[in-house]
């Protein structure tokens, strides 16, 4: 089988096409005839050299969290799935005996980790993780929920984001952003999206963005929304500078929801602020599989259409890592094998 390989740690032009046995399924797991898999920017760190997970030692590296396909085959003792089966897979990895994992939320593991293998033709995974689609779900639109919505649903349940709230979105036209953008529509809630580009920002209005913010430049930005009104919710993948801004315009007991550091892994923030204005800072990571079905379910229901910027083949996953390193796309960017 075919497989788009890391095989340096040096961006786009490090990813490769390889030929690599087909899996044959162990004790518990699936093969699956991978039909899409989208892309994070979780994926790209590891392709930059910028995580602490991968180093040259494990190269070639197989990456690929959201897949979608078709069973294909099953080992022992699978009951789940059965081959034929349209699947999306949860990406979450846990150890299934601690007091997380007994007691839930899973994405609370103390062994936490995530799947990798979705940049392939075929991928072998765990069975008890594929969640069925109905025939009315594209495999394009599944692959794109997994990561990006997963997240940004669990960090709109963290903000308990609700009617008529208002959530702040800053860097909102990316797989986090665009996610967060749809989503707090559909509980109800209004949202302000930042972004450097007005084209996009308003193809997000077009998505259900309320209130839309063309700067990068945090004491712009800042003006901007304590214009617009106090903020119930901030939904923050972007870390550095971010952070303190979201602090500065919530509101007194405003909840703010961290799952990224795209604009810096630290962050300065006013301490007398944070604890008079009652203000919450919460981590978020991912979400559950339960979380996952019910976003399959509305979008069988017709109520959310995963947004999508471009899909790519194979043996362009490199041209698919370069547009998210370039910041070229709205959505998400999917890889059809």
């Amino acid at each position: 089988m075919r497989v788009a390989a890391f095989t340096d740690l040096t961006g786009p032009d490090g990813v490769s096409i390889i030929d690599q046995p087909t899996p044959e399924p162990d004790r518990g797991e699936a093969v699956v005839a991978v039909e899409a898999c989208s892309i994070n920017r979780h994926d790209l760190w590891i392709l930059e050299g910028d995580s602490a997970m991968v180093d040259t030692d494990d190269l070639p590296f197989i990456s690929g969290l959201d897949l979608a396909g078709t069973v294909q085959d099953i080992g022992e003792d699978v009951t789940e799935v059965k081959p034929g089966d349209r699947v999306v897979l949860c990406p979450n990895e846990t150890c299934g005996v601690c007091r997380y994992c007994r007691e839930g939320p899973e994405n609370l593991c103390e062994d936490f980790s995530l799947y990798h293998g979705g940049l392939a033709e075929i991928a072998r995974v765990q069975a008890d993780r594929l969640v069925p689609l109905p025939d009315d779900v594209g495999m394009v639109k599944a692959a794109a929920l997994p990561t990006a919505y997963l997240t940004a649903y669990h960090m709109l349940r963290r903000v308990e984001a609700g009617p008529n709230d208002l959530v702040f979105i800053p860097g909102a036209t990316g797989g986090v952003g665009v996610a967060g953008v749809q989503l707090a529509a559909i509980h109800g809630a209004h949202s302000i999206g930042t972004s450097s580009s007005q084209e996009k920002l308003s193809h997000l209005e077009s998505l259900g963005l309320d209130y839309a913010i063309e700067s990068t430049e945090p004491d712009e930005i800042r003006d901007a929304v304590t214009d617009i009104g106090s903020v119930d919710g901030v939904l923050n993948h972007l870390g550095g500078a971010y952070t303190q801004l979201g602090l500065d315009v919530l509101r007194r007991g405003g909840r703010m929801a961290v799952c990224g550091r795209t604009a810096g892994s630290t962050s300065e923030i006013d301490i007398p602020d944070l604890f008079l204005g009652h203000k919450r800072v919460i981590g978020s990571t991912m979400g559950t599989q339960g979380d996952l079905e019910t976003l399959v379910g509305l979008v069988a229901d017709g109520a959310l259409t995963p947004e999508v910027d471009k899909t790519y083949p194979l043996e362009k996953t490199d041209a698919a890592f370069a547009a998210m390193q370039d910041r070229e796309s709205v959505g998400k960017l999917v890889i059809t094998p």
